[in-house]
């Protein structure tokens, strides 16, 4: 049996995100456990104080993000307590210096695991996405620039082998293009060389996993501390 906490109606400005934010709060609350069937239809309709069509939509969004399982003739059951995708907002909304923290720790395992993992033809596409990356000086456009940064280090994740860090990268490289925008934009913080980048791919070769992540710091490093200097 399904516990219900007290629920509010969702305000008409935005019913259907409302009802997905509620949704989402019953079941991150433990209210509405893992493996359990939430309130039929109507009746969440009911308790949302929305339309039947508007309840209905919110299951579908859940549903695609695998928060929520329908089973025909069954009934809606939880699948996840936690929202993938809500989580990834979250995380692109955060400052940007947590942004560029949580950045290093990534690219610094990616890396770490790329220089155990790595074949000659990884190495051979990082120095290509490399020497199409350059410095921002050598690009007519930002925009070209940093699609060329972003695609280097989504393929340095991509190298690492591990599937969910592959993936967590790739959830996290929009808040990342928002990142490398900002940093551009502000003439006080420091540009990551190409030199500095060089010297990623230099020790994944080498296959020095511990070389490999240091350089990652060493490329990130300055940000972080620009960032937290100006803070």
């Amino acid at each position: 049996m399904t516990r219900n906490a007290t629920l509010t109606q969702a305000p008409r400005r935005s019913l259907v995100d409302s009802a997905i934010e509620q949704i989402r709060t019953q079941i991150e609350s433990g209210a509405w456990r893992v493996g359990e069937r939430i309130p039929k239809e109507q009746e969440l309709a009911d308790l949302l104080g929305v339309s039947r069509n508007t309840t209905r939509e919110a299951i579908r969004v859940l549903s695609h993000a695998e928060v929520l399982e329908v089973r025909q003739g069954d009934g809606t059951y939880v699948r996840l307590n936690v929202d993938p995708t809500e989580v990834m907002r979250r995380v692109s909304r955060s400052s940007l210096h947590d942004h560029f923290e949580l950045r290093a720790m990534l690219e610094a395992e990616a890396a770490r695991r790329a220089a155990t993992q790595r074949s000659d033809a990884d190495v051979i596409k990082l120095r290509k996405l490399l020497k199409v990356r350059g410095n921002q000086e050598d690009h007519s456009r930002l925009e070209k620039f940093v699609d060329a940064d972003i695609a280097f280090h989504s393929a340095l994740a991509s190298v690492s082998g591990n599937t969910a860090l592959i993936e967590l990268y790739r959830y996290f490289s929009q808040a990342i293009r928002s990142g490398v925008w900002s940093v551009l934009d502000e003439v006080d913080l420091p540009e990551p060389a190409l030199e500095a980048h060089e010297a990623i791919v230099d020790a994944i070769e080498r296959k020095d996993a511990e070389g490999a992540a240091l350089a990652v710091r060493e490329v990130v490093g300055p940000l972080i501390k620009a960032l937290a200097d100006r803070s």
